[in-house]
């Protein structure tokens, strides 16, 4: 079987950055995909993958984007993973702003990359029996919690278009995965939600017995493409321990209880 080639999106820090790493070790051909060109540039000397600096919320980025990756090459797996939140207020107090900037990232972002990237996917496919999608939501796009209704409102979306892509694709050899993580301690997610606040973002970790690292999804996301090609993980929930739901999170060591 020839190399399988991957497209990242979000790839200069995270979970996007930990997935580039991990599926190069794993011999796949990647083309790293996110806005800030220096970090990705980095990247793609460290680890042999290729960058390509693109805003996923721009549609002539992601119209070049398509266009490099067609005169360079079968594409075999797409993972949707930029995306963000931004703010934790109520529905009543919260930004306007924050809302069309969550849903322009998370749900236009992914529809604009698959709407482009489909056609190359399904001449992967052809050329290799099979390719993959996969959208990295997270825990928020299946439970609500307060605070979170600009996010929820955007994952949830997310969600609801993977589901509805997958039924539109029936019958064709492409997969369409869903790994929707709880807690993960990355270095930027709760700094953008908190606009820089980083007392604010640390507090969001603190006492958390080992929350979920980005390797961690990371290892989850390749997993479930190099699985056999007729083995389709539609849905992934990934969470720490401590973490029973978005809104019910342990704080301090883990014990067993005893009567």
């Amino acid at each position: 079987m020839a190399t399988r080639r991957a497209v990242v999106t979000g790839a200069s820090s995270g979970i996007g950055e930990a997935t580039v790493r991990l599926l190069r070790q794993h011999g796949w051909d990647v083309v790293a995909v996110a806005r800030r060109v220096e970090r990705l540039r980095a990247l793609a000397d460290e680890t042999g993958a290729e960058a390509f600096a693109a805003d996923i919320t721009v549609q002539a980025d992601v119209d070049a984007l398509r266009d490099h990756l067609a005169a360079n090459g079968d594409v075999h797996a797409v993972v949707n993973n930029a995306g963000g939140a931004r703010g934790l207020d109520t529905v009543e107090k919260s930004s306007v702003e924050d809302w069309a900037w969550m849903y322009e990232v998370n749900v236009l972002g992914t529809k604009r990359v698959i709407a482009a990237l489909l056609p190359l996917l399904r001449d992967g496919a052809d050329a290799d029996t099979h390719a993959d999608i996969v959208n990295v939501t997270s825990t928020a796009g299946h439970v609500a919690y307060a605070g979170g209704g600009g996010y929820n409102a955007a994952k949830f979306a997310e969600h609801a278009l993977t589901e509805a892509l997958r039924l539109e694709l029936n019958g064709e050899p492409i997969r369409v995965i869903e790994v929707a993580p709880g807690l993960v301690h990355t270095e930027e997610f709760s700094l953008t939600r908190f606009k820089g606040d980083k007392a604010r973002a640390d507090a969001v970790y603190a006492d958390v017995p080992e929350p979920l690292s980005a390797v961690d999804v990371a290892e989850t996301i390749v997993d479930a493409l190099e699985r056999p090609p007729h083995v389709d993980l539609d849905l992934i929930v990934i969470k720490p321990v401590a973490q029973a739901a978005a809104y019910k999170l342990h704080r301090g060591p883990l014990s067993v209880k005893r009567d």
